[in-house]
């Protein structure tokens, strides 16, 4: 991946995924260039490790089961918030050493701005959702949402403008319906309370 538009398209997608699930994200990286089907950029090379495969794995493992007990799930996720933003951060930042240092902080913060917008959107989605009495949907959306984060990482390594326009026609129509759900929670919720 030689071309710096390129790089940043790719970086759009990745770190919005980091943001759904971090340790999925660098795992798949680290196996896509572990098996020559992704040449890192910049000194993303670390994720090739076999060692932070390893601990990516066994992670996303935990959260892939922890994600998907009702309650569990939400706190799981307000913990998290503190490893996917500054991991996405440092996965822009580290993807870019060709810039200078104020510039690659800028792509640094950025890309922890995306994976803060995919967290976010991802908590309130979970939020809307966990209203609903039954755990199905919950998990539904639980391996939902991991599928998307490794498939979105797999497609960046190959169509990186492509995985850039999903991550934010994605972000625009997650927002409508997590807006449209809670209009209708409040609706709901003000015809009990006048009942």
């Amino acid at each position: 991946m030689a071309d710096p538009r390129e790089v940043v398209a790719f970086l759009v997608a990745v770190c919005f995924a980091a943001g759904l699930n971090v340790s999925g994200t660098v795992a798949i990286l680290g196996l896509l260039s572990r098996f020559g089907v992704l040449a890192l950029p910049g000194e993303l090379g670390f994720v090739a490790s076999w060692w932070v495969i390893g601990g990516a794995a066994v992670l996303f493992l935990i959260e892939t089961v922890a994600d998907k007990v009702p309650l569990l799930d939400v706190v799981w996720n307000v913990l998290w918030t503190f490893v996917r933003v500054p991991v996405a951060g440092i996965l822009a930042y580290a993807a870019l050493p060709e810039l200078s240092p104020g510039w690659q902080l800028v792509a640094g913060t950025a890309g922890a701005l995306l994976a803060l917008i995919a967290h976010g959107l991802k908590t309130s989605l979970r939020t809307a959702v966990s209203a609903s009495p039954e755990p199905a949907s919950n998990m539904a959306l639980s391996l939902g949402e991991d599928v998307f984060a490794l498939a979105i990482v797999w497609f960046a390594s190959q169509y990186p403008w492509l995985a850039a326009a999903v991550v934010l026609v994605t972000i625009v129509v997650v927002g409508l319906v997590v807006r449209w759900l809670f209009r209708q929670f409040t609706r709901l919720r003000f015809k009990a309370r006048s009942i």
